[in-house]
């Protein structure tokens, strides 16, 4: 799938006019909605849509907080 950038979009509006906009110019099944939102994250890391960097599973820890009872 091929996203483009609606450069026309962006400018000064009321709170009216976006809401039209969004409402008929947005994804609408959360399938699009996660498409496009994998898409953004590829061109602001600079990586290839189709071969995603693979988590560094080191830098997460799986241990269970304790939650304060004061």
């Amino acid at each position: 799938m091929q996203f483009r950038l609606d450069r026309t979009a962006f400018h000064a509006g009321t709170h009216e006019e976006t809401e039209k906009y969004h409402a008929r110019s947005q994804p609408k099944t959360l399938v699009e909605r996660l498409q496009a939102a994998a898409y953004l994250n590829s061109v602001a890391f600079n990586y290839d849509l189709n071969n995603p960097p693979r988590l560094d599973r080191t830098a997460f820890s799986a241990r269970r907080h304790e939650l304060c009872t004061s």
